[in-house]
């Protein structure tokens, strides 16, 4: 048998060393590669993420924009409504007219058409109007006139 020396040992050691430091780098360049591309693709998505929302962030400002243009154009139409209804209304006999609105469902109405009226008319109105209702109306009219000083 072959008597193996002590630099012979070391050189295998050394070429073994390496073979495997080789293989770990390979093994630990081709890991990094993926990180590298699902790094890559998070990003990608991160992007489309943020660029999607704006988009619903622009939609949603566009909604609400449109929402109060809807509640205006609704608050227009209901004010042009009520004042037709008070000119029907101022023209009716009062006693007629009280009964009708000691009729009507909601106060509410009663009390915005009795606002666009005028003021002897309305008056002569609530005065043959059920004294239950009147204190609906009278409660309703007090707040608006409240918020429209």
């Amino acid at each position: 048998m072959k008597k193996v020396s002590k630099i012979q040992i070391f050189t295998i050691g050394i070429l073994a060393t390496i073979t495997v430091s080789y293989s770990q780098e390979k093994e630990i360049k081709t890991e990094l590669d993926k990180l590298i591309k699902v790094r890559n693709e998070i990003k990608e998505m991160y992007e489309k993420n943020q660029a999607l929302l704006n988009q619903i962030k622009k939609e949603k400002e566009d909604l609400e924009n449109l929402k109060k243009q809807i509640e205006e154009s609704r608050k227009k139409i209901n004010e042009e409504r009520y004042k037709k209804l008070a000119k029907i209304f101022e023209k009716m006999d009062p006693e007629l007219a009280g009964e009708k609105f000691s009729k009507m469902e909601s106060a509410e109405d009663a009390a915005y058409i009795l606002y666009n009226m005028n003021e002897k008319k309305a008056a002569a109105i609530l005065n043959n109007t059920d004294p239950v209702m009147v204190n609906k109306i009278v409660k309703i009219l007090s707040g608006l006139k409240r918020q429209n000083p």
